[in-house]
């Protein structure tokens, strides 16, 4: 029987490596006997939960890590932007890791390697050792349908002079206060970055997408459609991280006070507030927040971040929660029906039987998460292709509320108290009970794609099958 190994390289960001992490598992899981995974891992300085993450997962069978020798940053003058510099810190590794492919392919041949959205210039390394390329895109299909549309237009046109953009990946127009912010502030973000990845995938022999069919439909067949001449996609989601950070974070004892506080509180009750690892509020918008959870009067738990004192750094945990930040007396008058926190494991509150809704950044893997365990969002996006999320869960899919479409919108980046009252009463009523129904039946899709014979699992089998015809 043929046997085979793939090398995965993803970039160094949690929302970037674990799900890269996670679909090497099913891969091995598919076919234990068939295929092994090496995962290369790049350091970044900024980044320290990385380590702690890889060590957690360095025991799983058929999957070796292998840890790159990092480089130098690239000095300041060189990047603009967090794109920017990932961008170009990945790029300098490519002679290390030209250098550790081959010796991984004298011992086991390489099927293949797979990059990630950020990681396109491996493709020069793959080609050059005569590799199958693959890219694995742990975004929505519909935002790649995105990326790849912004590759057609002029360089010089700007994608948010009209009110609305045609891009063949959503069945509706999208309004131009919902573009990722790197489309209108370019220089800044680094517009020219994302648009040169995209341009790259087209070079890659297939195209690996963290969705599935049941949940977008429209966009995987936009995709598939011939006018975009792309190689072959292969929707093989959700990839979620079941077990997340609460095995392996630093801060455990937070994690279990936290599901302690949540086991006394009746089921579907609270709502869940989370920004994200790389998501903060201002004091001023924190004080909205609060004003407008006591207002609706529902349970919470609030995971609130301190902001970033430097430049790519990710924002901390408050050392002490500061009663300042809130309305005079809101802590105490709140006391018994809601727990403010730092870090807390995501997906082990969003799987807990108390949680009645969710106020995301609508990162993607926030948003299946939340649909793995039936639990409906509030949208309120803050960078990347977050804003592009919350418009196709919202309006494309009808699978969440609207808080925030984006913070452009309403003329500033304030969400009153108001807006978040009722976002919140909207999100907890469930659209008297028809929200709620629709995500529960888009949960149970997610779990039967995944089986034998659903839309993922023979994704997944058509993506093996080609990579051990490669061997």
């Amino acid at each position: 029987m043929r046997r085979a190994e793939v090398a995965i390289i993803a970039t160094p960001y949690m929302g970037n490596l674990v799900p890269a992490v996670e679909f090497a598992t099913r891969l091995i899981n598919h076919h234990p006997d068939r295929i092994s995974v090496a995962i290369l891992t790049i350091s970044m300085p900024q980044m320290p939960l990385i380590e702690d993450y890889i060590q957690s997962r360095t025991s799983i069978e058929h999957i070796r890590f292998i840890q790159i020798p990092p480089v130098d940053s690239p000095p300041s003058d060189q990047y603009n932007s967090r794109i920017e510099f990932t961008s170009i810190y990945i790029g300098n590794h490519k002679p290390i890791v030209k250098q550790t492919l081959k010796t991984l392919s004298t011992s086991v041949p390489l099927a293949g390697l797979f990059v990630d959205m950020f990681c396109t210039s491996m493709i020069d390394v793959a080609n050059d050792l005569n590799i199958p390329c693959y890219l694995f895109f742990a975004s929505p299909a519909a935002y790649l349908g995105f990326v790849l549309h912004l590759t057609t237009l002029p360089a010089n046109e700007s994608v948010d002079s009209a009110n609305e953009l045609i891009v063949p990946s959503y069945a509706k127009p999208i309004p131009s206060n919902t573009l990722p912010t790197f489309c209108i502030k370019k220089d800044e973000f680094g517009y020219s970055r994302f648009v040169s990845h995209a341009l790259r995938y087209k070079e890659t022999k297939g195209i690996i997408v963290n969705t599935f069919q049941e949940l977008e439909p429209y966009s995987i067949d936009s995709l598939s459609s011939s006018y975009m001449d792309l190689p072959p996609i292969y929707p093989v989601g959700p990839i979620i991280d079941h077990v997340g950070p609460a095995k392996w974070h630093s801060n455990r004892s937070r994690h279990e006070k936290t599901i302690e506080w949540l086991d006394h509180q009746p089921e579907l009750s609270v709502v869940f507030l989370c920004f994200g690892s790389m998501g903060s509020l201002t004091p001023v918008q924190v004080r909205e927040i609060a004003k407008g959870l006591e207002r609706a009067g529902y349970r919470f738990l609030w995971a609130l971040r301190e902001p970033a004192k430097e430049n790519l750094k990710l924002p901390n945990d408050y050392e002490h929660l500061d009663e300042s930040l809130f309305p005079d007396g809101f802590i105490d008058r709140t006391a018994e029906i809601g727990l403010i926190c730092g870090w807390v494991p995501q997906v082990s509150v969003l799987a807990h039987k108390a949680i009645g809704g969710f106020v995301s950044h609508c990162g993607w893997n926030s948003i299946l998460e939340s649909i793995s365990y039936s639990v409906p969002i509030a949208t309120w996006p803050l960078y990347a292709e977050q804003q592009l999320n919350a418009f196709e869960m919202a309006r494309e899919l009808g699978l969440s509320v609207e808080i925030r479409l984006d913070s452009r919108d309403k003329g500033g980046d304030l969400v009153l108290a108001e807006d978040v009252e009722r976002g919140i009463r909207e999100l907890m009523n469930g659209g008297d009970g028809k929200l709620r129904e629709k995500v529960k039946e888009m949960s149970e899709m997610s779990k039967k794609a995944l089986m034998e014979n659903g839309s993922s699992f023979r994704a997944m089998e058509d993506l093996i099958n080609i990579l051990l015809s490669n061997v």
